[in-house]
């Protein structure tokens, strides 16, 4: 935070002695609270630090007070990638996180090269790791100040196998990335959320289909999923009092690299093997501007986005 956002924070703190001393005692409860208002808009928008563009070349360029700070988990492929450029279409100021440097790099190259002005920080994280995720949030606290959106995209899925033959190293890697890593990610989240002024954000969790019904051999990711819808349900109720809102998009099919061998025929639920169909995930990261778009007073607490002919409706 700059100095001029915390001296802002401040006045904004102690603003009924600042009505009482400067706007007068005559002043209505509405009029002190536009003037408080008007403060808070005057001070965020004052200089704030160069942002730095990570994994590409830095840039001179500045933070405005009406830009919108969002960070992305898994933002280096798939469902992430998609939605970091449908975010940064929208205006965001967009924090790639993710394992893998060069996917972030040429991601953060290809953002800046459909939109030069485009501000992209890219941070090398994993979310299993406590200290990783508090040294991405202290960043975006550092560089910004403050936080609009999280979405808490990172997830693994490892190979279908009968559930006596699921390795403890494996559960462990599917509930830590898929659930722990998002939990991880929503404390850090809130304690900005929390502290900044105004108070409050959006949080969006993917989850899936899997959250409601399983596929074969699946117990590892059906129950990260379960513990998402769990996760995002509690986040709801404890954002609540600070204007944080927490949503879940389930995505059904999205074509990625971890939805290729749907092509090919994947077990069902009668035990035979068929292909399904997928969708673009521009269309998921659609909904997810969408849901990112709304007012504070407004929330989609769960929504469904999947192929039309997959078969989900009717499984097992």
């Amino acid at each position: 935070m700059t100095w001029t956002q915390r001296l802002g924070a401040e006045h904004v703190r102690s603003s009924y002695h600042f009505n009482k001393r400067i706007v007068g005692s005559s002043q209505t409860p509405r009029e002190g609270l536009f003037m408080i208002r008007a403060l808070e808009q005057w001070f965020s928008a004052g200089p704030t630090r160069n942002f730095d563009h990570g994994a590409a070349a830095g840039s001179n360029s500045v933070m405005t007070g009406t830009e919108k700070v969002a960070v992305i988990t898994g933002a280096g492929s798939g469902i992430g990638r998609h939605t970091a450029f449908a975010l940064m279409r929208e205006g965001y100021a967009v924090v790639l996180a993710g394992r893998g440097a060069e996917r972030l790099r040429r991601t953060v190259e290809d953002m800046k090269g459909e939109k030069p002005a485009a501000r992209v920080l890219a941070a090398v994280t994993d979310v299993t790791k406590p200290a990783s995720v508090k040294a991405l949030f202290d960043r975006i606290r550092g560089e910004f100040g403050r936080l609009d959106l999280l979405f808490n995209n990172a997830g693994v899925f490892r190979s279908g196998v009968p559930l006596e033959d699921v390795t403890f190293e494996d559960w462990n890697a599917v509930i830590g990335t898929n659930l722990t890593g998002a939990f991880l990610c929503t404390q850090e989240a809130f304690r900005i959320m929390k502290e900044q002024t105004p108070c409050g954000g959006r949080i969006i969790n993917n989850g899936s289909v899997s959250a409601y019904v399983p596929r074969p051999f699946s117990a590892a990711y059906t129950a990260s999923k379960h513990g998402i819808t769990g996760l995002t349900k509690s986040t709801s109720l404890d954002g609540r009092p600070y204007d944080i809102a927490c949503g879940q998009i389930d995505i059904g099919n999205a074509a990625t690299d971890a939805t290729e061998r749907m092509k090919h025929g994947v077990p069902q639920a009668n035990g035979t093997i068929a292909a399904e169909p997928t969708i673009d995930p521009a269309d998921v990261a659609r909904a997810i501007v969408y849901m990112a778009s709304l007012p504070p007073d407004a929330n989609v607490q769960f929504m469904t986005v999947m192929a039309t002919k997959m078969p989900y409706i009717g499984r097992g």
